[in-house]
């Protein structure tokens, strides 16, 4: 199994509902973004996917969410906009736009250095 792994960033302000903590009041990350796509086949040039193509779905995504409140976007109305369900959303976004006989393998969102969250996908569909 090959693994490509592409990164982007976001800036963007969030409040955590519920949380019970200082984050329930609204405050801003430099998000980091990282994005591992698999596969078991190579193309004709010995890549899994250019990483250009991966960077570039992975850019169209992030960029709905830079610069925003991620309170006030309609598609994470409803939820507490945190770096799990940041993730969830990403990956939801990347799987209709990747080559059929590749796998998104995981998401993982950086709020911060050292604090990270990821989504892997449903059990049952990988």
């Amino acid at each position: 199994m090959y693994t490509v792994r592409v990164t982007d960033s976001f800036a963007a302000a969030h409040s955590l509902k519920f949380s019970q903590s200082k984050c329930e009041n609204l405050h801003g990350h430099n998000w980091k973004v990282e994005v591992f796509v698999c596969g078991t086949g190579l193309d004709k040039s010995g890549m899994l996917m250019d990483f250009d193509k991966l960077k570039a779905i992975l850019k169209k995504i992030v960029n709905k969410l830079d610069h925003k409140n991620l309170d006030d976007l309609q598609f994470l109305k409803g939820h507490s906009p945190s770096s799990e369900v940041i993730a969830k959303y990403i990956f939801s976004k990347l799987v209709p736009n990747i080559p059929k006989e590749l796998l998104v393998k995981e998401v993982r969102v950086w709020e911060s250095a050292d604090s990270c969250a990821s989504y892997t996908g449903d059990k049952d569909k990988g």
